[in-house]
């Protein structure tokens, strides 16, 4: 089972939302995997397989495994962008 962290600034609202379908992307992909949100001061101190954040946030985690979304809620670009890297990490 792998470890995924869904981060965004401040609260949990858009990362909790991205959490769901991320959740749904794996199920859909017998993927394994717990997935937590979490905001970005959290996530700092924080051992995951994978963060999955926006672009801004991503360039600011140094030495983790970093993938970058385009949206927190648009779950076909959601796929677009992390599926590949879920089914590696997943292996």
């Amino acid at each position: 089972m792998i470890s995924i962290l869904t981060v965004c600034g401040n609260g949990i609202g858009s990362s909790l939302m991205l959490k769901m379908k991320i959740e749904e992307i794996c199920a859909e992909n017998n993927i394994e995997a717990q997935v937590e949100s979490i905001d970005f001061n959290a996530a700092q101190g924080r051992k995951a397989d994978l963060i999955v954040t926006v672009k801004e946030l991503a360039e600011q985690f140094e030495d983790k495994n970093v993938a970058i979304v385009r949206s927190y809620i648009n779950k076909k670009k959601i796929k677009e962008d992390i599926l590949e890297r879920l089914q590696q990490i997943a292996k």
